[in-house]
């Protein structure tokens, strides 16, 4: 099942003290989504700044192409009509939550286009620090997909990199003329990040024995039971 993988409070801290230090060079997955369902992503952003604004993402149109992974609608789904009545300038964006980052960051999703000629679907995708979604906010271009090059007409895996420490958020940007628009998909978005340095290993291993020691101590205080 495609879902959110978010690693937090009580979860980072097992993730990392008991994962394996070669695991470091591979990094930690701290977001996998696969659009199961649109409508329900938890703590993603959609602002549409087209004019005039039309629809949102949505839930993929199964009757254009099917997902590149799981159900034949778990993906992302814009189109031309992000503009109101498909007349305007298209400006839609798509924003994954805010992500805790430890250093050198992989983003890796799928994209794809309606198969019909003519058309110039833009897709880019920017970083921005902190958890705002100001579109000022997102002045790190990753990547552009389309425009005045062609945009694959099947699911295609697309990566970049980055090395960042702190919170962050990737978006994705639809845009252009919705004249020259038509249909484009987003799937299988992945965030890896590398794992804390050795010392962190330490010292959370400190910390977990301390919070044993402190439950030893608690045990010890404990009234012994009086017997009848």
């Amino acid at each position: 099942m495609k879902r959110l993988t978010s690693l937090a409070g009580a979860a980072l801290v097992a993730a990392a003290t008991w994962a394996p230090l070669s695991s470091h060079a591979a990094g930690v997955v701290i977001l996998d989504e696969g659009f199961g369902s649109v409508a329900g992503l938890s703590d993603w952003a959609q602002i549409n700044r087209s004019m005039p604004a039309g629809s949102g993402w949505f839930q993929g149109n199964t009757g254009v192409f099917t997902a590149q992974s799981g159900a034949a609608s778990s993906y992302a789904g814009v189109n031309y009509l992000s503009a109101a009545g498909g007349m305007g300038m298209v400006d839609n964006w798509l924003i994954t939550p805010t992500l805790s980052l430890n250093g050198l960051t992989t983003l890796s999703f799928f994209a794809n286009r309606a198969p019909e000629p003519g058309f110039f679907d833009r897709l880019e995708v920017r970083f921005g620090y902190g958890s705002n979604t100001s579109a000022d906010g997102f002045d790190t271009l990753l990547l552009t997909i389309g425009g005045e090059n062609s945009f694959p007409t099947q699911w295609a895996q697309w990566t970049t990199s980055l090395d960042v420490q702190g919170e962050g958020r990737f978006a994705f940007r639809y845009l252009g003329d919705a004249d020259t628009l038509s249909y484009i998909g987003l799937d299988t978005v992945k965030v890896v990040t590398a794992v804390p340095e050795p010392s962190t290993y330490l010292m959370l291993l400190a910390g977990l024995g301390a919070v044993g020691a402190h439950a030893r101590r608690s045990r010890k205080r404990a009234p012994v039971p009086s017997s009848h």
